[in-house]
């Protein structure tokens, strides 16, 4: 089966910045793809490549077995990054043309446009100008448009940002049920939570070059941290205190326990050469006095592959802040 999306030594500058450089990716037909790094990393730009949007100063690529996605522009789905929608259109009218525009009929359009409209919650701003909406309410309506016509490939740029807790969730759920139905997906974002979460391939791009291409569970399997997290069960701050140096000090002359650090709701040990984790887990919940209230293998995180990738081979500091939670720092678009 071939590749959804072919590319190869694609690059491409803007003056003398170098946006994308010698880029190869292949993303497989029916994989859920999340492609990520930090803000200006080259994401929105490979993006607009692939869409034909932009084209590269040099390299190759194809999209749905085609030279480029125009000769492939029914079957793709295309969220961009710049939100934007017909601000005088009524939603309705607005949903129904860009259906047309795909391909679909004129009942067919609307009768699309009305379901998506009440799954999405927006059954009752069909009639509204797209400039009455919130910030929330017009990317919800931009997805709509993307999905209508059931694309083979869609591609969502930075589909999270500036939305509300409920409304990230249900566009989890959303881009996951698309993935169900069999089509392609690329989202890109700067937060990895998120890729975490939905993904099943991770791209990671730093200042244009590729730094990690791979499964999640392969990436899982390789960057294996090896530390098992150890919070005790309590029963008052005050114990607590009082217990963490009998138990740190049980825990550092454990047999298989590498090497050990505090945090503030327990501590991280690391499994020693040759130890088995899940045998050392429940050797240590036995051992542990007043006994443990989790104590469980730490899980890979993509912020920490991807930081360390980045330093170790090109010795660049990455900042946290670009790579945190949206959801956290920015003002949620309500609906």
């Amino acid at each position: 089966m071939p590749d959804a999306i072919t590319i190869r030594n694609l690059t491409k500058t803007f003056g003398p910045k170098v946006a994308v450089k010698n880029l190869d990716l292949s993303v497989p037909q029916g994989s859920l793809c999340g492609f990520i790094g930090p803000n200006g990393a080259g994401k929105t730009t490979t993006i607009r490549m692939i869409m034909s949007i932009i084209f590269p100063d040099s390299g190759e690529l194809s999209v749905l077995g085609k030279a480029s996605a125009i000769e492939s522009k029914d079957r793709i789905g295309y969220l961009p990054e710049e939100r934007g929608v017909y601000r005088k259109m009524r939603v309705l009218p607005f949903l129904t043309y860009m259906a047309r525009l795909k391909g679909l009929d004129a009942g067919a359009a609307k009768r699309k446009s009305l379901d998506w409209l009440g799954r999405m919650g927006l059954g009752d701003v069909a009639r509204k100008r797209c400039e009455e909406l919130s910030k929330g309410m017009q990317q919800k309506v931009q997805f709509i448009s993307a999905v209508i016509h059931e694309p083979d490939l869609l591609i969502l740029d930075e589909v999270f940002s500036g939305l509300d807790p409920v409304n990230r969730r249900l566009m989890r759920e959303l881009i996951e049920e698309q993935h169900k139905s069999g089509r392609t997906i690329v989202f890109s974002t700067h937060a990895m939570y998120e890729a975490e979460q939905l993904c099943d391939r991770v791209f990671m791009i730093h200042r244009g070059v590729k730094v990690l291409d791979d499964t999640l569970a392969d990436i899982r399997a390789r960057f294996d941290p090896k530390t098992i997290v150890v919070e005790p069960l309590n029963t008052g701050e005050t114990a607590v205190q009082r217990r963490f140096p009998d138990i740190e000090s049980t825990l550092r002359s454990f047999p298989g326990v590498s090497h050990v650090e505090r945090d503030r709701d327990g501590f991280s040990l690391g499994v020693a050469e040759g130890a088995e984790p899940s045998r050392l887990m429940a050797e240590l919940a036995a051992a542990i006095p007043g006994g443990v209230r989790r104590i469980e293998l730490k899980r890979v995180n993509l912020e920490d592959v991807f930081i360390d990738l980045v330093q170790s081979t090109a010795g660049q500091h990455v900042d946290r802040a670009d790579l945190r939670n949206p959801a956290a720092e920015e003002e949620p678009a309500h609906v």
